[in-house]
Order: C-alpha cells, then structure tokens, then sequence
C-alpha cells in the first residue's frame, strides 16, 4: 500500500530554498514523531550531506535504487535525526536520462520501488528532494507521489515558471498518475525588512489563494548556517526563526493531512 504520504518537492528554478525545506521539513516531522524517510533525487547530493552523510558514506544511493541494484532498505541509511532515514543522492544520478532512453518504464522506476509490498506502512511519510529541472528524476519523483511541495522563494520574478510546473503536473496527472495534486506553495527567504517581499507574498496568495501554507519561512542566518555543519535547523539552532518557521509548516502539513484523512 506504500507509505501514509508521498511528497514531491521541487521547483525547476534553483536557489528557492528546495533542499533546505526538504532537508528541515522532514527533521521537524520527525521530531514531532512521525516516521519519515527522505529519497535525494538530486545529483549534487545536497540533502544528504545537509544530514550528515558526506560522499564516503554513500554505499548505495537513490541512482542504484532507479537502476534495480539496491532495495529501498539496503539504500536507507541513518541521519541524526532519531526518526528520519535518507536514500543518499550521488554524481551518478545525472547520467540516468541518458542511460534509461531506451526503457519503457524509465518515469516510472521509483513508483515500482514504493509500491513494493515490503515498504508498507514503515513511514508516515517519505519526502522526494528534487533537482532543479524538469528532467527524468523529477518525472519520476512526480510519477511516485501522492502529492508535490513548491517552495517559492519572496523575490522577483517569483511566480514565473510556476505556470510550467503546473503544466508539467496536469500532464503527469492526465497520463500516468491521476492522484498526483498540490500540496502546497511555501513562501521562503522571506524577509520581513524588505517590501518585495510583502509585495511576492501577496501576489501569490492572491493567485493561488488557498493552496499556499500560512507558514513564511522566513531569511535567516542559522538557517544558513547548518548545512555547513552538515544538522538541519532544529539541531544546530532549536531556537532560532528559521526552526520556529519549520516546525510550524511541520504541524499545519500534519494537520492539513489529518483533516484530508478525515474527510
């Protein structure tokens, strides 16, 4: 039956704030007791390492996951996380277009995977970290989900090439994976000094009205910061904004969730 949620983020327009979301997204669900499994679609590989599993540690990664070689239980490995588990990206994984063009099923090798009777209830919810482009990783991505996570960062320009991710969803959507729908746009890299960024936040809920989460994440140094220290947010700083703002969009997926359940 799969996991409770299968989550897609992504966003074809880099630096939106993607993997960091993925990356604290996914802590803060986990923290707040949920079982989570995060799958590293991009080949750079930032999540991972974001949670603590440098280059060396990835024995087996979401590329030998797509090509058959590993299960999804030989390539979860640990983070420092108590609860939440990461299928590693690698260098690997920019080279699958090209290798899966002759296949068939080449959209659609990660569904294969987390539709697999072993996988089960084990997790509340699995999140796909995304690379930034519209490409083979992210078809498969959207073909596997129940759902897809946009962050969009407060900035110029902000809503332009969402209408293409839009587009690509209805497609995927009307041909392969009629459940597939938003989840949610999330607001990043607000900045509560700067007028833009009022200004973005209500262009875009006024032309996405409700599919936008109440929760702005906001700009923030400690959130910067802890990549590089290879912890999310709320273990290098459980008590700055950008924690507070992870948490926050953490309990309203939760609740948006239970709500969708119940109804």
């Amino acid at each position: 039956m799969g996991a409770r949620k299968i989550i897609a983020i992504a966003n074809q327009k880099g630096g939106v704030g993607k993997t960091t979301t993925a990356i604290n997204l996914g802590a803060a669900l986990a923290m707040s007791g949920k079982s989570v499994l995060m799958i590293d679609l991009d080949p750079q590989g930032n999540a991972s390492t974001g949670l603590g599993l440098l280059a060396s540690r990835r024995k087996t990664t979401a590329y030998d996951l797509l090509t058959g070689e590993a299960t999804l239980e030989q390539a979860a490995a640990s983070t420092p996380v108590e609860g939440l588990s990461i299928v590693p990206g690698s260098g690997d994984l920019s080279g699958l277009d090209v290798e899966l063009a002759g296949e068939a099923d080449r959209g659609e090798r990660l569904r294969e995977v987390l539709s697999a009777e072993e996988v089960g209830g084990k997790y509340d919810y699995i999140l796909i970290d995304c690379p930034p482009s519209l490409n083979i990783l992210t078809v498969n991505a959207m073909v596997a989900s129940d759902s897809i996570l946009v962050p969009l960062q407060c900035e110029f320009f902000a809503l332009e090439g969402v209408s293409q991710l839009l587009s690509t969803i209805r497609r995927i959507q009307l041909k392969i994976n009629p459940r597939l729908r938003m989840e949610g746009i999330v607001l990043t890299m607000y900045d509560r000094r700067n007028n833009l960024s009022a200004q973005v936040a209500q262009d875009v809920r006024e032309n996405l009205t409700d599919v936008v989460f109440r929760t702005i994440v906001p700009r923030n140094v400690r959130l910067s910061e802890a990549p590089s220290h290879a912890l999310p947010v709320m273990l290098y700083d459980p008590d700055c904004a950008g924690s507070e703002a992870y948490r926050q969009l953490a309990d309203e997926l939760i609740r948006r969730n239970d709500a969708s359940a119940a109804a």
